[in-house]
């Protein structure tokens, strides 16, 4: 509008302009005054139809400015009518965001309740190993520290902790992502921890500490007790099957009954002998008091040695014993040691393994090169016996755990010979493992890492 009118007042002047030069040339030389007059006139009806114009302008422009607030206004309203619904949606959002925020700070709070209330101390760190949150029993643990300020949050872990066993544990566990297990002795004196620490998804780790300081005690007991009586039971035991087996060889006057009678003592005697002995050497693997000396020793010298060394048992049973497929590949170990392993799981091949219907068994004893998940070789030994049932697998190194009692008590057996075996190979580095099935005969496995490996 404002252009307009500027635009209209131009062109009037224009034209009173060149009016007034057209009437000097016409009326010349009274032409201006006449020119003046005419344009005092002229200007005069512009001014008046100036200032109607503008009225009218002003008028249409007050009109239009009353008018567009009305209808902006209720655009505006039935505009933000629409945003009602969304208005609610976000109250109801919000109001939930609430809700469950306040449910997960109660469930935070039972949490830690139900943490701190655990006689196991519990800590987790975040990825760059640094305390998190703990419970009240890992508090406590720390000494010469009071509650407040004993464990702080946000700080190193090896600040607060010194025990390397728990550190190494932790560590491993945030580097390769797994659970790692330890034992801690010197965290505070005189007290034996289990260290289990599991990665969390999100990051970092775990670390639960369960005193084993009583169960320990207990168990050294046990083994002291189970080693002492067994070490005193081995005299007179000794003394019994001596005097036993010398009257049944040089005694001619005794009857058949007497004879029949310390045949059974001869016997039992035996079985006595046997299961002190295995009694013995139980506490000294469990307690690691039995002193190993491995050194590189070659896989098939040792299966040759325990064929070898229980060639009289074979001849007794009348078993047959046979060499599968061996390695040449050298091993670390304790030849005494693994020869005791081989033994006993050959034994109990020739003692379980006979089939249904036959008249001897069939033991198989193999070694071969494996790299799963290092270099090592693995020793099998193979029966053809009725086999073991799934549900005994997982329980058969066990002490004293039994598949057939009966049989093993007619067998002569102790149930100590599969556990001896698990600890030895244990103690070496390697693992052991049985795979049977029912009327197919039963291998017993084991590895044992490579020298190689060893020293690399």
């Amino acid at each position: 509008m404002k252009r307009g009118l500027f635009l209209s007042f131009f062109i009037r002047i224009a034209i009173a302009l060149g009016f007034v030069a057209l009437m000097r040339v016409w009326f010349a030389p009274r032409g201006w005054v006449i020119g003046t007059v005419l344009v005092i006139a002229w200007a005069g009806i512009n001014a008046y139809l100036l200032t109607l114009s503008v009225r009218r302008n002003i008028d249409l422009l007050q009109t239009s400015t009353v008018a567009i607030p009305d209808r902006r206004i209720g655009a505006i309203d039935h505009s933000y009518s629409d945003f009602d619904g969304l208005a609610r949606a976000i109250s109801e959002a919000s109001d939930h965001v609430g809700r469950a925020l306040n449910d997960a700070s109660e469930s935070r709070r039972e949490l830690e309740a139900m943490i701190d209330s655990m006689q196991d101390a519990v800590i987790a760190v975040d990825p760059a190993g640094r305390i998190q949150w703990t419970n009240q029993r890992m508090q406590k643990l720390i000494p010469g520290t009071s509650f407040s300020s004993s464990i702080r949050i946000g700080h190193a872990l090896v600040q607060t902790i010194r025990d390397p066993e728990i550190l190494d544990c932790v560590r491993t566990s945030l580097e390769l992502r797994i659970i790692s297990e330890g034992r801690s002795m010197s965290l505070l004196p005189g007290r034996i921890f289990e260290v289990n620490v599991s990665p969390m998804p999100g990051g970092g780790a775990v670390a639960v500490l369960h005193d084993i300081t009583r169960i320990e005690q207990v168990e050294r007991t046990q083994r002291d007790f189970v080693a002492n009586v067994s070490h005193e039971l081995r005299t007179p035991l000794t003394s019994i099957t001596g005097y036993v087996e010398t009257l049944l060889d040089h005694e001619a006057s005794l009857s058949r009954a007497a004879r029949e009678f310390l045949t059974i003592i001869l016997k039992n005697a035996t079985r006595m002998n046997r299961l002190t002995e295995d009694l013995l050497v139980m506490a000294r693997v469990e307690s690691s008091e039995q002193e190993l000396h491995p050194a590189p020793i070659p896989a098939d010298v040792l299966v040759r040695d325990a064929v070898l060394a229980m060639s009289g048992l074979v001849q007794d049973a009348e078993a047959v014993l046979e060499i599968g497929e061996i390695s040449t590949a050298e091993v670390f170990a304790d030849t005494d040691a693994i020869l005791q392993v081989l033994s006993n799981l050959i034994e109990n091949g020739i003692k379980y393994g006979q089939a249904r219907n036959e008249t001897h068994c069939r033991v198989v004893v193999s070694s071969r090169d494996v790299s799963d998940p290092i270099e090592a070789v693995e020793f099998s030994v193979r029966d053809f016996g009725p086999g073991i049932a799934s549900e005994h697998l997982g329980r058969i190194f066990e002490r004293f755990y039994r598949v057939d009692k009966a049989r093993s008590r007619e067998s002569g057996g102790t149930g100590l010979g599969l556990a001896i075996a698990r600890h030895m190979v244990q103690t070496h580095g390697g693992s052991i493992r049985a795979e049977s099935e029912l009327n197919a005969g039963s291998t017993f496995i084991f590895t044992l890492p490579k020298a190689q490996s060893v020293v690399e």
